[in-house]
């Protein structure tokens, strides 16, 4: 019998939770451990990459039934490395300031491996709708990361959260800035990169503990049902 394709909801959870990219996989760490300097950086590289998913498990999955399985790793590449060179042009033009800051790691979405991987896996063998829901979705569970892994480091090392944010709203978000507490009272490693790999660590470690807690409340409720007679629930 040929599998169903999964739902829209199974997606969701797969990309935000269950198979986040950072999380999960652990792919596309080069980019999230270094732009995560502040929660703007994080949102913008987050979403470059969302947009790269999308797009490109849209193209892959509308030219499936064209691309030759011998040359299909070399044409994703190719699709891939075209959408994010769009990408990073457009970024260059609209928002300068933030592509300098991001520099280098916008083009290097192409070497990120949960892009290819989702388009080997996932866009090439489902229509075109899962696929751009599918891009959809793990991008956001990993703009989620990136978010959120960007504001704690901001918080901690500089004392301010939501700084530059006119780099990529416009000057009408200048004042969006708030200044928690005294910016020469930040801890300077929580930009570092050894604070990157401790707050991702941390991350993955809340992840897994919120996980492991929903396995056991399964088995605790699975436990309690088998132990209620069959005509119990009759009356």
């Amino acid at each position: 019998m040929k599998p169903q394709p999964p739902t829209y909801l199974e997606l969701a959870r797969t990309g935000l939770w269950t198979q986040n990219q950072a999380l999960v996989a652990l792919l596309g760490l080069c980019p999230l451990l270094a732009v995560s300097t502040s929660f703007i950086n994080g949102l913008a590289m987050g979403a470059a990459t969302t947009g790269s998913l999308i797009i490109s498990n849209g193209l892959i999955s509308a030219l499936r039934f064209r691309i030759a399985r011998e040359a299909r790793l070399p044409i994703f590449v190719l699709l891939i490395a075209s959408t994010v060179t769009a990408i990073d042009l457009g970024m260059n033009a609209w928002f300068h300031e933030l592509h300098g800051v991001l520099g280098l790691f916008i083009p290097l979405i192409v070497t990120n491996c949960a892009i290819l991987g989702r388009a080997e896996a996932f866009a090439s063998r489902q229509p075109v709708t899962k696929a751009l829901a599918d891009g959809l979705f793990m991008g956001l569970g990993f703009t989620l990361v990136t978010s959120l892994l960007g504001g704690f480091r901001e918080i901690l090392g500089t004392g301010r959260l939501f700084g530059g944010t006119e780099n990529l709203f416009g000057p009408v978000a200048a004042p969006w800035r708030v200044q928690i507490f005294p910016e020469d009272a930040g801890f300077l490693l929580a930009l570092l990169p050894p604070g990157a790999f401790i707050g991702l660590g941390l991350m993955i470690a809340v992840k897994n503990l919120i996980d492991e807690k929903r396995r056991r409340q399964r088995q605790v409720t699975a436990i309690e049902q088998d132990r209620v007679p069959a005509g119990a629930t009759e009356s």
